[in-house]
């Protein structure tokens, strides 16, 4: 079997010493975290190794040992570094060597055996520590199916144990312990006082982040809450569903609970990003609401908008009354209908005029609200057209009752002339005799409703499409808010900015080959897509309407039954 030994790019112009690492024996490969220079104690440096051992769970060991002459060779360099072998008991004894500037190493395995060096099958892999230590592999989701899934399995190994050796990289080069280390973070660590500040401000922020949260907690769940108008509104208002959303986001990120995997973390900043980029863009929004007196413009401009909408109803409802597109209609029920829906509209304006003089004090203090993020504002308007055509609501309602009633009464109707009933235990169609009487009554109400149902029919469809409209425009804002809460924006910007912190695989690049040396290959990392990116880091959202399938949908429209913008209780959802 072919050896490979990882070595990392940072250590190629450190002294000479020994290579300490992990052996992977299932995939014969050594992973090399770092080189040990001379001067050293050997028993100091088995003491170091068993201490990282403790803390990292993962099995370090010299590997071998590691010599770079910027001069001529010399051979009792050379043999001090093979009898190293018999101190260090390691099998095989991994010898790589550097000579001057030479781009061609030596690398050889001496086995105690046969104690001969064998140099043809040995390939040697240089990776980049820094990036390989921060980065996150994101093995196939299908490992079962996947061909390429025990590559990825052999990747995850080198990829945890360099991670998972954070220990090893916290001695400095030019420390005074017992350990001198050559490894990515040999020339020190940067810091930053900011950085430094903003941790220890953190601290007291979430403690009264926290605080703030728990009395919100406690006084959301009170039981005045639990009444019926106020338990209606809660579950019904958008607004609501997104002020608790957000609620448990900022109890996710003031959670003294510390993540327990790579998921987890990336979940956190992903909340805590989108959170800020949301307030960022309600202040930018509540500015330039109050900027100019727009407030008032608003206010001013809604009365007329809303008298020209029910003006335009009530030519709507007018036509209808008449001959609409040359169709004749029952004329007692489309006078009854018309005069019917024409009182709501007279009803829906007078309340409109007379809310007129509060409308720009409400939406002063609506305009506030954006503080608390774009996303609640966009939730507000929702609920704010929501109550603007509530009376397009009533119409719908109305018209979709009666058209209902009709279509399964003349369902069961159409049933009782072929002698069937419905049976309501077994929920299944049974035969059954019926008398004269019944079907002679039978047959009046069908011919009666037969002949009122296209009246009602115009009338529904009408109103339906109205109420569409207006269900359209209200799923765009949600659609919005639920894109500003889903999207993983701290992924998506990581990725832009550093791209080998999420990586999706590995991919190889030889670099020069010569005869009687080492085969040497360059790992490079493959960053995750962006369309995987988001499907794997998707935050879920509190969106309210109910996923309904086209089929499901047409099926409602066509027997008239109600099209909430809610999911409705016990309703089973995909």
């Amino acid at each position: 079997m072919v050896l490979k030994v990882f070595f990392p790019t940072c250590c190629s112009s450190a002294e000479s010493g020994i290579l300490i690492g992990r052996w992977i024996s299932e995939q014969s490969s050594a992973v090399v975290l770092a080189v040990v220079h001379f001067p050293f104690i050997p028993v100091q440096v088995k003491q170091y190794l068993s201490h990282v051992q403790q803390v990292t769970k993962i099995k370090v060991s010299v590997l071998g040992s590691w010599s770079n002459s910027k001069r001529e060779k010399e051979e009792s360099l050379s043999k001090f570094l093979e009898d190293l072998g018999t101190i260090f008991a390691h099998e095989p004894w991994i010898q790589i060597s550097k000579e001057g500037d030479s781009k061609f190493w030596s690398c050889s395995t001496l086995q105690k055996e046969s104690n001969s060096s064998k140099e043809e099958e040995i390939i040697l892999v240089y990776y980049d520590q820094r990036k390989v230590m921060l980065s996150q592999l994101h093995p196939p989701a299908n490992t079962s199916t996947d061909p390429k899934a025990d590559d990825a399995s052999k990747l995850t190994a080198v990829f945890d144990t360099v991670a998972n050796s954070k220990i090893l990289f916290m001695t400095d080069k030019y420390d005074d312990g017992p350990v001198k280390l050559t490894h990515w973070q040999s020339d020190g660590v940067e810091a930053s006082i900011i950085v430094e500040l903003l941790k220890q401000a953190s601290v007291p922020v979430c403690l009264l982040l926290t605080f703030l949260l728990s009395l919100t907690s406690v006084v959301c769940k009170s039981r005045m809450l639990k009444f019926w108008p106020l338990s209606f509104l809660w579950s019904k208002l958008s607004t609501c569903e997104q002020l608790g959303h957000r609620l448990q986001h900022l109890q996710i990120i003031s959670s003294s609970k510390k993540a327990q995997n790579q998921t987890q973390l990336m979940r956190k900043a992903n909340i805590f990003v989108s959170l800020l980029i949301d307030v960022a863009l309600g202040i930018l929004l509540m500015s330039w609401l109050y900027r100019k007196s727009r407030i008032g413009h608003l206010a001013d401009t809604l009365i007329p908008v809303a008298d020209h909408i029910a003006k335009e109803l009530q030519d709507l409802l007018q036509w209808l009354m008449g001959a609409p597109a040359g169709l004749k209609m029952n004329r007692a029920l489309d006078q009854v209908l018309g005069r019917f829906f024409l009182y709501h509209i007279h009803l829906w304006i007078s309340y409109i005029h007379l809310m007129s003089p509060f409308i720009e004090m409400i939406l002063w203090y609506v305009g506030l609200s954006a503080c608390l993020g774009l996303t609640v504002a966009l939730c507000i308007l929702s609920d704010i057209i929501a109550l603007l055509t509530f009376h397009i609501y009533c119409f719908y309602v109305y018209g979709a009752r009666l058209y209902c009633l009709k279509v399964y009464g003349l369902s069961s109707l159409w049933r009782l002339f072929r002698g069937k009933k419905w049976n309501v235990l077994r929920q299944r169609v049974d035969s059954c005799s019926y008398d004269l009487d019944q079907l002679f009554i039978g047959t009046l109400l069908f011919t009666i409703l037969l002949f009122l149902l296209p009246t009602t029919a115009l009338y529904y469809l009408v109103f339906t499409l109205l109420r569409l409209l207006v269900v359209v425009v209200q799923g765009l804002i949600h659609l919005l808010v639920d894109l500003i809460d889903s999207l993983p924006l701290y992924s998506i910007i990581l990725r832009f900015c550093r791209s080998y912190r999420l990586a999706a695989g590995v991919k190889f690049r030889v670099l020069e080959q010569k005869q009687g040396k080492p085969l040497r290959l360059l790992m490079q990392i493959n960053p995750l897509s962006y369309g995987s990116l988001v499907q794997r880091y998707r935050l879920p959202t509190c969106s309210c309407y109910p996923k309904d399938s086209w089929t499901s949908l047409c099926r409602k429209l066509f027997f008239g039954e109600l099209i909430y913008p809610w999911k409705h209780k016990g309703e089973k959802q995909d």
